[in-house]
């Protein structure tokens, strides 16, 4: 498994996680469904949020990663070029830094991009795109109407299987 489903993987199903017993209630009672939606999608978020930082989720993707990125410097024997995860927030974005000519530099841009877990790589520290800690929470969100999903099945199962009294 690569660093990036390493990563996001643990969010994914805590949101499912957080969406089953969420979306049973919610289904079931009426009066308490828009509590249970919201707290079951909070808890999504806080189970994210709690993989990414004290349980060192993005610690262990960006070791991970920039292994990755060194492996892919040597492999192309490029030892003077610095690559690593742009911080402050931390986000997928590779910044390189380091003597190379126009074609090396392209190319390299190019060999980053391909590498597990990166989104976009150039010399240039202009911006750093989307915070990987936005992202786990989204991930986590996508995992939470999943579960709503299966939830949503699984009631309409019990509805259509409580009417019949054989």
């Amino acid at each position: 498994m690569n660093a990036f489903w390493s990563y996001f993987w643990p969010c994914f199903a805590a949101g499912l996680i957080a969406g089953g017993p969420a979306g049973t209630i919610a289904f079931r009672r009426r009066s308490r469904r828009n509590g249970a939606l919201a707290a079951g999608a909070v808890v999504a978020i806080a189970l994210a949020l709690i993989w990414h930082g004290p349980l060192g989720g993005a610690g262990r993707f960006e070791a991970l990663v920039e292994k990755s990125i060194r492996q892919t410097l040597v492999h192309y024997e490029m030892t003077q070029v610095t690559a690593h995860l742009h911080h402050g927030p931390l986000t997928r974005r590779v910044m390189l830094s380091g003597p190379a000519d126009d074609f090396q530099r392209q190319g390299l841009v190019e060999f980053m991009d391909k590498v597990p877990g990166v989104s976009d790589s150039s010399w240039s520290a202009d911006g750093g795109g989307i915070p990987l800690l936005v992202e786990a929470a989204g991930v986590a969100l996508l995992g939470f109407l999943f579960g709503l999903l299966l939830a949503y099945l699984a009631e309409l199962r019990r509805r259509y299987n409580s009417q019949w009294n054989w």
